[in-house]
């Protein structure tokens, strides 16, 4: 049988097979090399110029420079808040080799760290993100940082800055309206986006918090600028490359008077109150007060807790700024618009007289009048001088509430003036759309009769700021002509120089006759020459108008009020209102003093001060003296 045997390999098939081997491998390898080559082509010259870019950012830092902070001075061009440089001790947590309480123990043997500076940068730390810079210490002195610098090697993440920092000269003088700034936290970033300022704020840590400060913080803040930085590899600068100069803030000049500011918060003494003085003929604020005041600068470096609970938690309120937050009743302060608007609308003559017997009867219940057994015959001349509160609760009535409503409403009462500061209140214009509104039962809606009566002397639902009332009696001694309150007079553009004026214009002029306004005007003279405000001002060198107000903070219900059987906090609001000179107006003011008592006792004797002092620049020896005589007012 023959052999069926046949060769599993020959030399042909294995050299066949090799080659292919060969062939694959080495497409294999051409090709990787071609992607090799394919990727370094688009790492180096499509995308040479991204990459040249990125190297250039790990090997250059652009820094940001805050810009310097507007200067805010008064219309004497005395500096209420300024700039001045210093070097502060900060500390970056994410960039600590150690625990935070270990490099704080180390570094408080070269520089003096309390434990009040402690609790502060933990409140920062708080607030803040651990890859920024947060200052422990400020104000360090040369020594301090020589020592320090000495050895900054030991201390990674702690650094030596020079800062700029906010100073406010006058200490508490005036803060309520210059306010303070303190750090940037998460609502004041989200305020930054909203008003697509983040790139401008990239080095900035403070930001205006209350006041002028708040109000014109994009005025203020004004263009940061950069530098371009070589850093090492431990993210130290090497050299300058570049800069771009930052442009500082504009200033601002104010309407403010510091120095009349000064006395009349002198003059308050330890009294809680406002007052707000305004130039007629251009709205601008002369002074703004609000007792007590506080010192911005505790806030400029985060404020300590123990200052702060006694700042927060007094009974007296100093934060508040009663002159644009606080609403109180007018009292009588509230006749001579009354009185207007009765000449106005027609409702009375000057001459038109009722007989006082002492109280007015309305549905069955009785509104007694501020003197047992009344006034008399009384016209309007002697309603305004005596405050007859008979006179005012007939022509209430006969006037109605939306008569009322509208008048008082056309002169600011009840609405904001537009003053430039954040947060002012509106107070309380009462009328019966707004009760509708205040109340949720239908019972508590309707409006009474008997509710108007009340509001005819300024008591009941009325509730004004002593802004509102200030702007009033402006709008009064200017004639109908009114300008909007407010504090800066003009802003300085800082690379220009060129000036920007604030409301130069009279924001309204009401159709008021002459002659109704000096039957007004003259009522008020009255008032402070033979009236409830003769004792105030009693042998002063100029004519003045004026008005006493009382404003009850509790209802008496019927019984007979005596100051000496009440605590303190339940005495009533002294108000009172005045211009001067009469026949041609420099100022006009509005006064409060809470749980003052009666106007002519404790609001009077300071209107008095402060327009002697703006008048003739008599400087008082102390605050003003309450009036011991009580005159009979409401």
């Amino acid at each position: 049988m023959r052999s069926r045997y046949v060769p599993l390999n020959t030399r042909d098939g294995d050299l066949d097979r090799f080659r292919s081997r060969i062939l694959i491998a080495a497409a294999v390898v051409v090709l990787g090399f071609g992607l090799l080559i394919g990727r370094f082509v688009f790492l180096q010259v499509i995308q040479h110029e991204y990459y040249i870019t990125r190297a250039e950012d790990n090997r250059i830092s652009l820094v940001p420079i805050a810009p310097n902070r507007g200067v805010i001075q008064d219309r004497n061009g005395l500096v209420l808040a300024r700039n001045y440089s210093a070097f502060t001790l900060e500390i970056t947590p994410a960039k600590l080799e150690e625990s935070l309480d270990a490099t704080i123990d180390a570094v408080s043997k070269y520089v003096d760290i309390q434990p009040k500076d402690r609790r502060r940068f933990r409140k920062l730390l708080e607030e803040s993100k651990s890859f920024e810079s947060i200052p422990i210490r400020t104000r360090l002195s040369d020594e301090e940082v020589a020592r320090f610098a000495a050895n900054r090697y030991l201390f990674p993440g702690v650094d030596v800055k020079a800062r700029l920092f906010r100073h406010y000269p006058l200490g508490a003088s005036a803060s309520h309206v210059v306010g303070y700034i303190n750090r940037i936290n998460q609502k004041d970033l989200d305020s930054i986006e909203a008003q697509e300022q983040t790139a401008n704020y990239k080095g900035t840590d403070h930001i205006g918090k209350t006041g002028l400060e708040q109000k014109y913080e994009f005025q203020l803040h004004g263009v940061a600028g950069y530098e371009e930085v070589e850093i090492d590899a431990g993210g130290r600068a090497v050299r300058s490359l570049s800069r771009t100069a930052p442009i500082s803030g504009n200033d601002l000049t104010l309407t403010l008077d510091t120095k009349l500011q000064k006395m009349t918060e002198k003059a308050f003494g330890d009294r809680r109150g406002a007052l707000v003085a305004i130039e007629p003929s251009t709205g601008g604020i002369l002074a703004m007060v609000s007792t007590p005041t506080f010192d911005p600068n505790l806030f400029v470096d985060g404020i300590r807790s123990e200052d702060w609970d006694l700042l927060n938690n007094s009974p007296d309120r100093p934060m508040v700024n009663r002159a644009l937050n606080g609403a109180y009743p007018p009292g009588s302060t509230f006749k001579p618009f009354m009185a207007l608007a009765a000449l106005e609308l027609g409702k009375r003559t000057p001459q038109q007289a009722i007989a006082d017997p002492g109280f007015f009867v309305y549905g069955g219940h009785t509104f007694r009048d501020d003197k047992k057994g009344g006034h008399g015959l009384v016209d309007m001349y002697k309603s305004i001088v005596e405050s007859c509160d008979t006179y005012y609760y007939a022509l209430a009535n006969d006037m109605g509430i939306d008569n009322i409503s509208r008048f008082m409403g056309s002169i600011g009462l009840g609405s904001k003036t537009g003053v430039d500061l954040e947060g002012e209140s509106e107070g309380v214009l009462p009328s019966p759309e707004w009760k509708k509104k205040r109340f949720k039962r239908p019972e508590q809606q309707k409006w009474f009769g008997g509710e108007t009566i009340s509001i005819g002397i300024g008591q009941g639902y009325n509730a004004y700021t002593p802004i509102q009332l200030a702007q009033a009696m402006a709008a009064l001694a200017n004639n109908g002509v009114m300008y909007r309150p407010h504090l800066v007079k003009y802003i300085t553009d800082s690379k220009t120089g060129e000036r920007r004026m604030i409301e130069p214009e009279p924001f309204r002029t009401l159709p008021w006759k002459p002659e109704h306004i000096e039957t007004i005007k003259k009522a008020m003279v009255g008032v402070n020459t033979e009236g409830t405000g003769k004792r105030a001002f009693a042998g002063a060198e100029y004519v003045s108008g004026g008005k006493t107000g009382t404003a009850q903070v509790f209802s008496l219900r019927g019984s007979e009020y005596k100051a000496n059987r009440l605590r303190k906090d339940l005495h009533d609001h002294a108000l009172f209102i005045a211009f001067a000179p009469a026949e041609q107006p420099k100022i006009a003011l509005a006064v409060l003093v809470e749980n003052g008592g009666f106007g002519a006792q404790s609001a009077a004797p300071i209107a008095r001060m402060v327009i002697d002092y703006y008048l003739l620049g008599k400087t008082p020896d102390g605050p003003a003296k309450d009036d011991e005589v009580q005159e009979e007012e409401d």
